[in-house]
């Protein structure tokens, strides 16, 4: 017995060395704390991997606060000369040794203590043209790091170009940024050519130029540029004539002219074609700020005559760009950051309280509200309409009287009392240097609504604005947004940093390997609707991609518009939309065959140069700082406006977009008394045909919406359509007849709803018995016409034994009362997209597994049988569908393949069984695109492409055929596709296998390399998993490199490059090599 617990005492002794706390208590040492064990140093964040191997500290680098430093050049910062005394110490010394000043490196350390006036020149000398790294954390994407020269300044604190603010995130009430000093000439080389400010103009992300200009600098740009606040003078009335733009500066500094009086200027743009020029006119009329304006531009880009708003100074950045490229485009961005500082602070403008002007109709306004919510309290009362649509519609009176009053806001701001200066705060807010329109709402309109923690709207308004104060009350309720927007931004930040993290390691060794295999697959983009509206267009998701097919002009088949494998510009982007095309192949990365990596023409446009992608670009990892950066923004967006709500409610009405003839489809309708059409089903859709019968437009309608045309009318543009009620889903009935009820049994499955004023409804409720409350439309001999299952929730809209009409209501469900769309539903919607989480128990929809029509099949197992039956092949699917669940299909109703038949959410799992990866990638990207289009953060398809290629990497085996797979193996889709290559030479049967949807946790644990799986997450399981299996990691992705100490394989150190041989004779393959390291 003494020998087996001494046994067991060393075994549980080794066990806890090993993995402590794993089997049992933790052993702990003095201080009741847990020991630390083996596998304990190498697990989180404090471990070995993270710690010490992916995160080093550095020499050469120092930490301060920023200011704003106006004078620099763009590719400048400037750096305490303490600091630089200290960060290039080892270069000084080299200096002073050559120079003979000293001997010794000790005798130089002496040197530079005591300060003397040789070291102070030495430094000069030292620091010129050798670029510094500034870093602001947190480093969420690659512009958080850039290189500058270093301009020696006194002071203690590091002055930063205020155009980089914007990519750094950067402001300057005591945020800190570390300096780091390249030291090889390599590194040197890589912070000149390609970390230089001036080398990073436009976003990875998007596309967009980066360094926009804001605050100040936009401030003093439309000041310069606005409408005087006379109005612009009568055509017929003369102004002064100006010849040239140098005559109205010189007239300005005499003080002849002032900036904002209106000129007739001889056109300089006339016969020239330019963006923004009018070539046809002789004399432009415009203002002396607007001349003055267009001079830091260059010419080729017309004279800009309008108010210079801040997305404008953004079109300005892309347009000189375009024209004049890198250099002129430089220069002009510090021209107008010196001339937006100078006009700004020249108009000396200031806002005090009496500049948030009251509109004075704000009174009546809400007098006018409040008597339309006594109507519908009376409504409620009556018994007319129930709760849930009171609420709806009170929150709808509100959320209109708060939009009129802010029209009267900017209105009266616009106006000024009648001054004729412009009113400060307006100014501010129209230019966009700060503050947006809803702000400005809150400062002198009202309120309005505010959201509880729940998520619900609050029914009664903030009426005060904050120029008038809030009562306690208002006070109390504002409380709500604002601690729900703290709370947000601290826990919000740490699950976008997460997500980054776990997208940059799913996505690493995704890099560019070849120009092009050859090959011509890719995938489908078309426009991207919501309800009718075209919300994303054709040509912004294909500019910048490579087509696979040639494409030709619809009107005239043999003329090819552009061939296969060939870019598709801007002008080739607006061609295509021109001409109708509403589908386009283009080559992407879902549809790459090469492991670890792309090709160049399925990645495009690198979107922060405007060139093809080059050859050995880490696109994996840009992909994921481009979603993980906006990630962390969108978090922190909450907390501005402090929880205000927004009714997302769309009108109810269709209006026509362009004109041509209706042709119904999949509508099933009835004809009401007075011989309008109501539709029954929602999966019917209207579409309007041109003169040859091709689609121009499709409108999906809802059930029951009033149509105001037949099929085969011809429509006009702006015609209304349709309309329907917007609170509630009715159900209509299709035969005329009388009315009996089955399965409706007060207190179990219906209860009546009494109001405060008597008035009653019978309402469907959520029971556990084997029920279904129908309401059964009968003739008059009592047979059956027609049945409908009315869903839980639902008001019944009518009595047992009443007659009634085609097209009566017989029940209404309420639209979903509106709660506030915030990004907290956006960072974890994007998380579990991204992770292919299956949605809730409760909340998965049923998608129609093949094309057909639908009946009913009676009940089984209290569950509800629905059949999909296709009449071409036969088959039949069941569907059973759960009590309470609102079915959105009715029996006879024909359904597409991988549509929704209940409520709730789609499985991309599901979608991926139905209707394969081309169609799971497409919803995965729509769906992730919605959640950053609610933000405003604009996105390119191709980042989202890149991480979801890496998610469907896997193949589950079917039949193993001859290989040596086995049956539901998961397996690497090259490995797999090698595999049956191989067979296939031999003769023998290939495996069959069925795409599988990985999460990007799962598949970045997945690599091949364990070192990378290790170093992410389960670290312990990880490597004991290696261990015991004796893998071998072949260092071939980034992580493992960086863990070992290598250089990464990719840009300037692919092993492509790094293998080259120069040959000193002849310069030939010397120059290649000096090429490419640029």
């Amino acid at each position: 017995v003494i020998i087996h617990n001494e046994k067991r005492m060393l075994q549980e002794a080794v066990d806890a060395l090993f993995d402590n706390g794993r089997h049992g208590r933790a052993i702990t040492g003095s201080g009741n704390r847990a020991l630390k064990s083996l596998s304990d140093m190498l697990k989180g964040k404090q471990g070995r991997f993270r710690q010490n191997l992916l995160g080093k500290r550095v020499d050469y680098s120092g930490r301060s606060v920023i200011v704003i430093g106006p004078e620099l050049k763009l590719h400048q910062c400037g750096i305490p000369k303490k600091m630089a005394l200290i960060l290039f110490e080892p270069f000084i010394i080299r200096r002073l040794k050559e120079l003979g000043f000293v001997h010794t490196v000790r005798g130089a350390r002496k040197m530079i203590e005591s300060r003397s006036p040789e070291v102070w020149d030495i430094l000069e000398e030292v620091t010129k043209g050798h670029p510094v790294l500034l870093n602001r954390a947190p480093t969420l994407h690659r512009l958080s790091i850039q290189a500058f020269e270093p301009v020696l300044i006194e002071g203690n604190a590091i002055r930063v170009h205020p155009l980089v603010c914007t990519p750094y995130n950067a402001d300057f009430d005591g945020d800190q940024m570390a300096v780091h000093v390249p030291l090889s000439v390599e590194a040197i080389m890589e912070a000149k050519l390609l970390m230089m400010a001036t080398h990073n103009i436009f976003s990875p992300s998007s596309g967009k130029p980066i360094l926009t200009p804001s605050q100040d600098i936009v401030l003093g740009s439309y000041f310069l540029t606005m409408d005087p606040k006379s109005g612009e003078p009568d055509p017929k009335e003369r102004c002064p004539l100006i010849g040239s733009l140098e005559e109205a500066l010189s007239a300005l500094q005499e003080g002849v002219l002032h900036l904002h009086d209106w000129i007739d200027l001889k056109n300089p743009d006339k016969g020239k074609e330019t963006q923004y020029g009018i070539s046809k006119r002789t004399v432009i009329r415009t203002t002396v700020g607007r001349v003055m304006f267009n001079t830091i531009w260059p010419d080729e880009l017309g004279f800009f005559n309008a108010p210079a708003l801040k997305g404008d100074l953004g079109d300005l950045i892309l347009e000189t760009f375009r024209l004049k490229g890198k250099e002129e485009t430089i220069e002009s961005l510090d021209r107008l950051k010196e001339l937006g500082f100078d006009m700004a602070t020249k108009a000396g403008i200031s806002i005090g309280i009496f500049d948030m002007i009251i509109p004075p109709e704000k009174k009546k306004r809400i007098s006018v509200a409040r008597k339309e919510i006594d109507k519908i309290e009376d409504q409620f009362r009556k018994g007319i309409i129930t709760r849930g649509e009171r609420h709806n519609k009170i929150i709808d009176v509100w959320t209109s009287a708060t939009d009129d009053i802010a029209k009267e806001v900017f209105k009266s701001l616009d106006d000024n009392l009648g001054k004729d200066t412009i009113n400060p705060v307006f100014l501010m807010m129209d230019s966009g240097a700060r503050g947006n329109r809803q702000q400005v709402r809150q400062l002198c309109g009202m309120r309005g609504l505010m959201a509880k923690p729940s998520g619900e709207i609050i029914e009664q308004p903030i009426l005060a604005s904050f120029r008038e104060g809030l009562s306690v009350l208002e006070y109390f309720m504002s409380t709500h947004g604002a601690r729900k927007g703290l709370a947000d931004t601290a826990l919000k930040t740490a699950d976008a940093g997460y997500l980054t993290r776990k997208l940059c390691d799913v996505a690493m060794d995704c890099i560019i390997v070849c120009d092009d295999d050859g090959r011509r697959d890719g995938v489908v983009k078309k426009a991207i609707m919501e309800g009718d509206n075209e919300v994303v267009p054709l040509r912004d998701r294909i500019i910048g991609r490579y087509s696979t097919d040639d494409i030709y002009d619809p009107s005239n088949p043999t003329e090819k518009i552009l061939k296969s494998g060939s870019l598709i510009t801007e002008e080739a982007a607006a061609n295509i939309d021109a001409l109708g095309i509403t589908r386009v192949r283009v080559m992407s990365p879902l549809s790459s065959r090469i492991k670890n990596g792309l090709t160049a023409l399925e990645y495009g446009i690198d979107p922060s140069t405007n060139d093809l992608v080059k050859e050995g670009s880490s696109v994996g990892i840009i992909a994921a700082q481009s979603i993980g950066e906006p990630g962390t923004q969108l978090t922190m967006r909450t907390f501005h406006i402090g929880g205000i709500a927004s009714a997302g409610r769309e009108d109810p009405v269709i209006n026509i977009r362009k004109a041509g003839k209706l042709n119904f489809k999949g509508l099933r309708l009835v004809t009401l008394a007075n011989d309008q059409q109501v539709t029954l089903n929602k999966t019917g859709s209207i579409q309007v045909l041109d003169d040859d019968d091709r689609i121009v437009d499709d409108y999906p309608i809802p059930a029951g919406a009033l149509l105001h045309f037949k099929d085969g009318d011809q429509v006009d543009e702006e015609a209304l359509l349709a309309r329907w009620d917007p609170y509630n889903i009715p159900i209509l009935s299709e035969k005329k007849g009388v009315i009996a009820f089955e399965d409706m049994l007060p207190g179990v499955t219906t209860k009546v709803e009494r109001d405060a004023s008597g008035g009653r409804s019978m309402v469907v409720i959520e029971h556990k018995e084997d029920l279904h409350p129908q309401v059964i439309v009968k003739d008059s001999k009592g047979n059956a016409l027609a049945t409908y299952s009315v869903p839980t929730g639902a008001q019944v809209a009518v009595d047992e034994g009443t007659k009634i009409d085609a097209g009566s209501i017989i029940a209404k469900t309420p639209r979903q009362a509106s709660k506030t769309q915030d990004i907290t539903g956006g960072l974890p919607r994007v998380a579990e997209l991204f992770e292919a989480r299956r949605p809730k128990e409760g909340n998965v929809g049923q998608m129609a597994k093949i094309d057909g029509i639908v009946s009913e099949a009676g009940t089984l197992r209290s569950k509800k049988r629905l059949l999909v039956t296709n009449e071409e092949s036969g088959q039949v699917e069941e569907h059973l569908i759960p009590h309470g669940k609102h079915v959105l299909v009715q029996p006879g109703d024909f359904v597409q393949k991988g549509q929704l038949i209940t409520e709730g959410a789609k499985d991309p799992h599901e979608i991926l069984e139905i209707l394969g990866p081309s169609a799971v990638q497409e919803y995965l990207i729509e769906e992730i695109q919605k959640v950053y289009r609610l933000q405003g953060v604009t996105i390119n398809d191709k980042h989202l492409e890149v991480i979801i290629s890496r998610m469907l990497f896997k193949v589950r085996i079917t039949d193993t055929g001859d290989t040596d797979f086995f049956w539901g193996d998961q397996v690497d889709r090259f490995a797999f596709m090698d595999a049956n290559d191989m067979i296939a030479e031999k003769g023998g049967k290939p495996a069959e296998g069925e795409p599988i949807l990985l999460g990007i946790t799962k598949a970045s644990l997945e690599t091949d390399s364990f070192i990378s799986a290790a170093s992410f997450q389960e670290t312990t399981r990880v490597l004991t998993n290696a261990a015991t299996l004796g893998k071998v990691d072949e260092l071939k992705g980034f992580k493992e490199n960086v863990i070992m100490g290598h250089l990464i394989p990719a840009g300037t150190g692919l092993p492509k490059w790094r293998r080259l041989k120069i040959d000193s004779l002849g310069m030939g393959k010397g120059e290649e090599v000096q090429e490419e390291a640029g």
